[in-house]
């Protein structure tokens, strides 16, 4: 009848809906549909292993630009009035051959690791650690013998060109050793990242050093 409000039939059919629960068709607040879990999300026991690499890969970019920009200047300065050449001292020769064979050994310690020998896995990577800071020490011995010789940094600017190149890049192979023993040491059964993803982070790095080096003594040598 017109004006009226609820007729009897749909009083029924409405406290019906409600004692069945809004019909038994939508979940209760708060049910998720995938089993109790307290209402809380899962939780994500690794991270994933994307943000390293691009970690690593904007450091190398950036460590790369500030060396290009030191070359630049190099080839620009290069011959002027006061640049007398650094004769290189023989140990680095040595080191590049340390260094290049701290490269293979590295290597040879992920491929290891993929095939599950973690003893042999841990030498191979301890013994690149060890190659690692013999190159340090072989860069100290060069640097004593051009003192012994009277060049210094303020001699000249070849010589100045000569301890910055070598002196930055020892600095940040320091940090590249201290990864290496950072994930010597590190136990990785509750880390946020596997094994295997932080030995391939921390192997672009130390490639990336090698190859820096390689780069650098060319510079210095045709510089002469």
């Amino acid at each position: 009848m017109p004006g009226s409000i609820a007729t009897p039939e749909s009083e029924l059919i409405i406290e019906k809906k409600t004692s069945d629960g809004g019909g038994g068709n939508l979940p209760p607040a708060g049910h998720n549909g995938g089993g109790d879990d307290g209402g809380k999300r899962p939780r994500r026991d690794n991270a994933s292993p994307k943000r390293y690499y691009t970690g690593m890969v904007l450091g190398i970019v950036s460590i790369l630009m500030f060396f290009m920009a030191l070359a630049a200047t190099f080839l620009v300065l290069r011959g002027g009035r006061n640049w007398t050449p650094v004769h290189i001292p023989t140990v680095l020769w040595v080191n590049t051959l340390v260094l290049l064979a701290s490269s293979a050994t590295l290597e040879l310690a992920r491929q290891r690791l993929g095939q599950g020998r973690l003893a042999e896995y841990r030498n191979l990577w301890l013994l690149t650690t060890a190659l690692g800071v013999g190159f340090l020490m072989g860069q100290i011995v060069a640097w004593r013998q051009l003192v012994a010789q009277g060049i210094y940094l303020a001699n000249n600017t070849a010589s100045s060109f000569f301890y910055i190149f070598t002196g930055l890049h020892a600095l940040h192979l320091i940090g590249g050793v201290a990864a290496l023993i950072f994930v010597a040491r590190r136990n990785f059964d509750q880390a946020q990242v596997t094994r295997t993803v932080a030995a391939e982070v921390t192997s672009f790095y130390w490639h990336f050093m090698d190859a820096l080096w390689l780069f650098l003594l060319a510079l210095l040598y045709l510089g002469k």
